[in-house]
């Protein structure tokens, strides 16, 4: 029987009627009348020869390929802003300068003490005192007539610089505290302890310079006064400083009564000394 009439059959048959029941209804008894067609139906079937169910292909294990892992992607990282100051540098180690190692003092000869040693004024160049006039006896820094003439000092500093007077025994031991010579002296950046006060206990004759460098080394001599050094007498000027016999420098001035008193021969004075130690 052909499957496309049985299908027209069974749509003209059962027109109207519900072929197939929801499950969650229950299934409706069968009419007695369908029963027949049941039979019909079921006849049919068993004369139709059954299809040939196709013999089942073995079972092929699927091959799966290895994975492939993937390449990896180098992305480049980016710094961080970092929120922090940077850090400086390390500074380079400070030198540290070897420790200094004071040198020895030197140790000048006794024979030839410096001039700061002493306490003594730097000279500056003096012109050699002029020579004595025909028919003098000029003495020498060794002799001299006149080298038993006494004097007197007040100072302690052998090798200071010689301030020459003749005065009174009074005046004389007044004189370290007379204003005129203290500023004196303190322009020369001294004071009293640093020179030597001799004062000529003869009314006339002058000191001989041989008892002056014998008793004192005396070697810088500023006389107050005339005819207080015998080599000096006929050799110098006033406020004229000369060097006598090349080492031994010296400069006469007026009597200090006399000059306490004359602003001009204070000027006159002090340009002389200006020449004679600071020039």
């Amino acid at each position: 029987m052909d499957t496309a009439a049985n299908l027209a059959f069974f749509q003209t048959f059962y027109t109207g009627a519900a072929l197939y029941v929801l499950p969650e209804a229950a299934a409706p008894e069968v009419a007695p009348a369908a029963e027949p067609i049941k039979a019909a139906l079921e006849q049919q079937r068993a004369s139709t020869p059954a299809p040939e169910t196709p013999a089942p292909r073995p079972a092929v294990e699927p091959v799966t390929a290895a994975p492939v892992p993937p390449t990896p992607t180098t992305v480049p990282v980016q710094p961080a802003p970092s929120v922090a100051p940077p850090l400086p540098a390390p500074a380079a180690p400070a030198h540290v300068p070897a420790p200094l190692v004071a040198a020895p003092p030197l140790v000048t000869p006794a024979s030839a003490p410096s001039a700061q040693a002493l306490g003594t004024l730097p000279l500056a160049p003096l012109p050699a005192a002029a020579a004595a006039p025909a028919g003098r006896v000029q003495p020498t820094p060794t002799q001299s007539p006149v080298a038993h003439i006494p004097f007197s000092t007040l100072g302690s500093n052998p090798h200071g610089l010689v301030l020459l007077v003749r005065v009174s025994p009074e005046q004389f031991r007044k004189l370290p505290r007379n204003v005129f010579l203290n500023n004196l002296l303190k322009a020369l950046r001294l004071v009293m302890e640093d020179v030597v006060l001799v004062n000529v206990e003869h009314e006339k004759y002058p000191v001989a310079l041989c008892s002056l460098r014998r008793e004192l080394a005396a070697r810088q001599i500023l006389a107050f006064g005339k005819n207080l050094l015998d080599v000096a007498v006929y050799t110098t000027q006033p406020y004229e400083p000369v060097l006598l016999y090349g080492d031994t420098a010296f400069l006469g001035a007026g009597e200090i009564d006399m000059l306490e008193y004359d602003a001009g021969r204070k000027k006159q004075l002090w340009q002389a000394v200006q020449r004679m130690f600071l020039s």
